[in-house]
């Protein structure tokens, strides 16, 4: 590759000017990985402690459930009577150039889609504990997707990180010693053939100065 450059002092300043845009470049896309890996870090952690939680969350509420299902009989026909919620938004936020979802949904009070003649205490433990699934299922899949994202961006800015600092920095460095060294010899061999022309010149004199 540095072979087929023609060694000239402007095709060496052009190669010094990207070497060092590669340079920063590499330092850039350092900076955005770490920064993204410390996000990631602290999105696993979140959705560990959020795991554990909804585990049990879930644990509690299917528990009621059954115990509402001994007591009442099967609850489908009241459970078709809840309302489906349809009020999630999503928003973003840009981490380094990587958009994180935000999801949102409308705090409001609890509304009972079913009348008290028919169901007891149970349901009503249930109905409540399946809410706070909903409601913590919401922000796991905010965190999970997040991740996600985060992963995909990390891998990406690594992969460039890796060109930069394996494959483009080392060939512009390798294009810039094979100049400079091209560059030094012609100096060389110019200082010599000045020299050596001197000296005839110098010869010449003398020579003309003994004939008279």
């Amino acid at each position: 590759m540095a072979d087929q450059v023609f060694p000239t002092k402007g095709n060496l300043l052009n190669t010094q000017k990207s070497l060092a845009l590669a340079q920063l470049g590499y330092e850039l896309l350092d900076k955005k990985r770490n920064i993204l890996i410390r996000e990631l870090m602290e999105m696993v952690e979140k959705a560990k402690s959020l795991r554990g939680t909804i585990d049990s969350t879930y644990i509690e509420a299917y528990k009621a459930l059954q115990t509402a299902n001994i007591t009442q009989g099967v609850v489908q026909n009241i459970a078709e009577g809840m309302p489906i919620e349809d009020g999630i938004t999503v928003s973003y936020r840009s981490v380094m150039g990587c958009e994180l979802p935000k999801l949102s949904m409308p705090e409001k009070k609890l509304r009972l889609g079913y009348g008290f003649e028919n169901t007891d205490i149970n349901v009503d433990k249930a109905y409540i504990c399946f809410e706070r699934v909903k409601q913590m299922t919401l922000v796991l899949a905010e965190v999970e997707n997040s991740i996600y994202r985060l992963t995909n961006s990390i891998r990406k800015t690594q992969t460039r990180a890796n060109a930069l600092q394996n494959i483009v920095i080392p060939r512009y460095e390798e294009i810039v010693r094979y100049i400079s060294g091209s560059l030094e010899e012609k100096e060389r061999e110019e200082f010599s053939r000045m020299k050596v022309i001197k000296a005839q010149k110098n010869r010449k004199k003398y020579r003309i100065k003994d004939k008279k």
